[in-house]
């Protein structure tokens, strides 16, 4: 369908130089092909002046991007660009065209090019019979991307319509957090963050052991093992004494010192700054032990089965209501429900980062799978992007208050006599806090599924 012009400056060359020998059978012809690309691209660009974006198109070496499209707010740039590619016909069918929507299979070579972009990269298919223009984002980046491009005719539409939803391909995908809009009004946002409360010092010394020898030290002793601490460089931190634990075993036990936490939380050097940041995650890592597993190789906490092949609920109180949410969901074979197909726990993946004199906890939310409950999924990532399709802002904003819940969940009652060490310093978080939006984002840029009138954004928690 990409209808490129393919003649070269040298044919042309030849053509001024030696007029002198026209001959008619031999004139150069411009094919249907060619005209077609070019009244796609001029229809494009006018759509895109139509809704308000400038349209620049690139010079024929382009490669696989016909244009750059920049997002303006009323007449003003933004600097905010998207690549564009047109694909153009004059008649025909789309493959696999219906009344709902059609496919399109991108070329290999061109999603090996795309992928490498620092700019989103969209997709828009121009018909002129029908004067019907589409659109959709490529995927890009490092995750796996399939090559087959699915469009819905009703929201992938290139009209004033989508301004929203291309405007939000631009916002970066990375950061420190991200804005999770509320359910209605689009007037207050809930960000993906939360402040955490430090113990007051950290307790720090030497150690003639490696992490991995202190590691085995523990393991062999009768007493219950604890990682809350790191070891860097013969140097052991914990925000815990180790002299009254079992990792008096593994420190010198006359240089044990007590350290203000501002001086290793704040500290100018920036590797001083990420250490802590380890130690704050070691010492999540103990606070949720009982409830959460760690998986090192994705880098997330996720909600532990209670049982092979069995369902969990948690029960929290929502910014409305008490709720609960499945966050151990058993999901069964279709046709033989006695089958299991896979086990899905709720997750997150935590980063901890520092903004002027306060630490934070950015919270993304995502999924782990396994098969029965305890052993990893060998093929998890098709399963991660069918569920994430389904997740939208509701969901989303569902998750992130939950995960607060539950972490809240975890601090020692006040007065309980028979909670676990309940005078251990430890970590603590907040509300994450709400931010004021000028503009509403629309529900369609988060996933296509629309939530059902009386649904509680909670029980967008247990979509399948």
């Amino acid at each position: 369908m990409d209808t490129k012009n393919t003649g070269t400056a040298c044919s042309e060359a030849l053509a001024v130089t030696d007029s002198s020998a026209y001959h008619p059978h031999m004139a150069k012809n411009i094919t249907q092909n060619q005209l077609t690309g070019e009244i796609g691209e001029a229809a494009v660009r006018l759509r895109f002046l139509k809704i308000g974006f400038q349209f620049d198109v690139r010079s024929r070496l382009e490669a696989g991007i016909d244009a750059i499209a920049e997002v303006m707010i009323e007449g003003r740039p933004l600097a905010h660009m998207i690549a564009v590619q047109v694909k153009a016909t004059k008649t025909g069918l789309y493959p696999g065209e219906d009344d709902n929507g059609f496919h399109y299979l991108l070329r290999t070579e061109d999603l090996d090019y795309w992928r490498g972009s620092n700019l989103p990269v969209i997709i828009v298919v121009f018909r002129e019979a029908d004067d019907s223009f589409y659109w959709k984002e490529v995927p890009i980046g490092d995750a796996p991307a399939e090559r087959r491009l699915n469009f819905n005719k009703r929201e992938d539409v290139l009209d004033a319509s989508s301004v929203d939803r291309l405007a939000a391909l631009t916002v970066p995908k990375a950061g420190f957090g991200y804005y999770v809009p509320p359910l209605g009004g689009g007037e207050e946002g809930l960000v993906n963050i939360l402040p955490i409360a430090l113990p007051r010092e950290v307790f720090v010394s030497t150690t003639p052991h490696s992490h991995k020898q202190a590691i085995a030290i523990l393991l062999d002793d009768d007493e219950p093992a604890r990682f809350d601490w790191i070891i860097k460089g013969g140097a052991f931190w914990s925000f815990h004494d180790p002299r009254t634990t079992v990792c008096s075993k593994i420190v010198d036990l006359d240089q044990v010192e007590a350290i203000d936490v501002e001086h290793l939380a704040y500290h100018d050097d920036e590797d001083e700054r990420n250490t802590f940041a380890h130690l704050l995650r070691k010492t999540l890592d103990q606070q949720v032990r009982a409830e959460l597993a760690w998986n090192k190789d994705r880098k997330l906490f996720y909600f532990r089965a209670r049982a092979q092949n069995e369902s969990r609920i948690f029960k929290y109180q929502s910014s409305k209501k008490n709720t609960e949410a499945e966050v151990v969901n058993v999901a069964l074979n279709k046709i033989d429900k006695t089958r299991v197909e896979f086990v899905r726990h709720h997750a997150f993946v935590p980063r901890f980062e520092s903004f002027f004199t306060e630490w934070f906890l950015v919270i993304e939310p995502t999924y782990f799978f396994t098969t029965n409950g305890f052993t990893p999924h060998s093929y998890p990532d098709a399963l991660l992007s069918g569920k994430k399709r389904l997740d939208n802002s509701s969901a989303l904003r569902g998750q992130v208050i939950m995960w607060h819940r539950f972490l809240a969940s975890l601090e020692p009652k006040t007065g309980d006599l028979f909670a676990e060490r309940a005078d251990e310093p430890r970590i603590s978080f907040g509300e994450p806090p709400s931010i004021a939006l000028p503009t509403r984002v629309p529900e369609d840029v988060w996933g296509s599924q629309k939530k059902a009138d009386g649904d509680d954004e909670e029980d967008l928690l247990n979509w399948a």
